[in-house]
């Protein structure tokens, strides 16, 4: 069985963290299905910074949590932040953007799990909802 690699933005983390958000069980039902093997959760932590700025403690909390996996802002992260930053994108979803693209240890990119898929219209990456 083939486990599959979900990256947060900074609305799934904001749900998962706030029990009574509209989607936080959605949100949590990938976090079961991480804790049982069946996938991989990863949290960009530019992403996770962005959003304890409109709700503190989310950093900590996501950062603190045993089956998702904070991705680092490394000096790639960095050049691809610049374009997407220049392109109109917010730090919270150019870090989103980045880890959810293809890279080396991805070859066909990782999906995004977010509240607002359309944000990431027209970025090559596979948003979905997690209601959807």
């Amino acid at each position: 069985m083939t486990t599959i690699a979900v990256v947060l933005d900074h609305t799934t983390a904001t749900a998962l963290y706030d029990p009574k958000d509209a989607f936080s069980e959605a949100v949590a039902a990938f976090y079961v299905q991480a804790s049982a093997g069946l996938g991989t959760l990863y949290a960009p932590v530019v992403s996770m910074t962005a959003g304890d700025v409109e709700r503190p403690g989310l950093l900590a909390y996501i950062a603190g949590l045993r089956f998702i996996e904070v991705e680092p802002f490394d000096t790639e992260a960095a050049a691809s932040a610049t374009e997407l930053l220049r392109s109109g994108h917010s730090w919270a979803a150019a870090h989103a953007i980045h880890a959810a693209r293809p890279s080396a240890a991805f070859p066909s990119g990782r999906f995004l799990l977010t509240l607002v898929p359309e944000m990431y219209e027209g970025t090559g990456i596979q948003a979905v909802h997690p209601d959807r």
